[in-house]
């Protein structure tokens, strides 16, 4: 059975989305089968994908749940899904009022993503299921959280990040709390766009470390994504890292495996 993997981190601007992306195409080159799924409002995994998403991940949501039968779309699992290397579930402006339409449910808000995964088989057809999280800890990410197996965690070394890192902490603690489901487990932290030649980021970067170490042990830390401008091309271009045969790309390329590589690891502990 596939793993679910949400990329959260409540802070914008830590490049978390160009990581969820490249870490499934990583997988994928190791030959697993990955769905990606864009949960962010601001679609930016789907322009990403280049998909359009006139259709998206919304409307299958609202259409999972009976409740809502008066809302429902003629969208289907088969015409919104995205084929290739990696598939993908779009996102779209829609999911910015999720929290709002299924308000009135009785069905546990927490759990609709969840039960859409189990109900369309998602795990079964798939070794990794991919979810690029918005820069928030609303209903879309606690949906995301109780859906998921595991959490990557990228983050900018700054003082912002210890402080909202502490706060999730917290909102996975509230989630076992609720004994609805088992809260997922944060298997890895990634630093990312970090300038090491600046020594107040070095300073910060040791920090958090420290503090993710004493929070939950040794070996949940990947080293650090530098700001490289092989990123900035392969973003502006719409591509994977791995769509470039230039020397330029060959670390970037290493890094993203090694991801895929803790990814794997992890799982085959999970199994």
């Amino acid at each position: 059975m596939g793993k679910v993997i949400s990329f959260i981190n409540q802070k914008g601007g830590v490049g978390k989305t160009t990581m969820a992306f490249n870490a499934a195409f990583a997988l994928a080159k190791n030959g697993h089968r990955v769905l990606a799924i864009d949960l962010d409002p601001q679609a930016n995994l789907t322009l990403l994908f280049q998909a359009g998403n006139e259709l998206n991940i919304y409307q299958l949501l609202v259409n999972s749940i009976k409740e809502l039968k008066m809302l429902h779309a003629p969208a289907m699992l088969s015409s919104v899904m995205k084929r290739g290397t990696v598939d993908l579930l779009p996102a779209g402006q829609e999911l910015s009022g999720f929290d709002l339409t299924v308000a009135s449910i009785n069905a546990p808000r927490q759990l609709v993503l969840k039960r859409f995964i189990e109900a369309n088989g998602l795990k079964d057809r798939y070794d990794f299921i991919i979810i690029d999280c918005p820069p928030t800890l609303g209903l879309l990410v606690i949906n995301a959280l109780c859906a998921s197996d595991g959490v990557i965690v990228p983050f900018r070394p700054d003082d912002f990040s210890l402080k909202g890192l502490e706060h999730f902490y917290q909102v996975l603690s509230d989630i076992d709390e609720m004994g609805i489901v088992r809260a997922p487990e944060i298997f890895l932290h990634v630093p990312n766009l970090v300038d090491l030649r600046r020594k107040q980021e070095n300073d910060d970067l040791s920090k958090i470390m420290e503090s993710i170490e004493k929070e939950l042990g040794p070996g949940k830390i990947f080293s650090p994504f530098l700001n490289k401008a092989g990123l900035v091309k392969s973003l502006s271009g719409r591509k994977s890292v791995f769509d470039f045969k230039s020397q330029e790309f060959s670390e970037l390329q290493e890094k993203f495996l090694g991801v895929a590589k803790k990814i794997e690891e992890w799982s085959h502990e999970h199994i």
